[in-house]
């Protein structure tokens, strides 16, 4: 059974740079037909997908966070990272990473990490 590991400082300053990493366990990030994907939902606000890689390591992101995010692998340690530059105080949210069949990951299927939380502040 596949499990993720979401890992990083928990608090960053404006303007500074956001890095996360998501260690997978249990499963390989390489397997055909599977994408990894990060997630966030900020206090009191829903679920937002941000971006995936896939398992041939195309990258996908959306669309108000394309300028910011970047998403990479680590195949040697069967791990997947995040980075958001020049976050403000809204970037402020709990951040998960998942496995899904699909580029944009389902609240309701995949496996998902427990979380991290991530709190901008000067």
């Amino acid at each position: 059974q596949v499990q993720l590991q979401e890992s990083g400082p928990g608090l960053v300053k404006p303007s500074q740079t956001l890095s996360l990493t998501c260690t997978v366990s249990g499963g390989s990030i390489t397997t055909n037909s599977y994408y990894w994907s990060w997630i966030r939902q900020p206090p009191g606000k829903g679920l937002e997908w941000m971006g995936a890689i896939g398992y041939s390591g195309t990258t996908y992101y959306s669309p108000p966070l394309k300028s910011r995010a970047s998403i990479a692998r680590d195949t040697s340690k069967n791990q997947f990272t995040l980075q958001l530059s020049s976050v403000t105080p809204e970037d402020t949210a709990v951040y998960y990473c998942a496995r899904d069949e699909r580029v944009i990951a389902r609240a309701d299927f995949g496996s998902w990490g427990q979380g991290t939380q991530v709190t901008v502040s000067s």
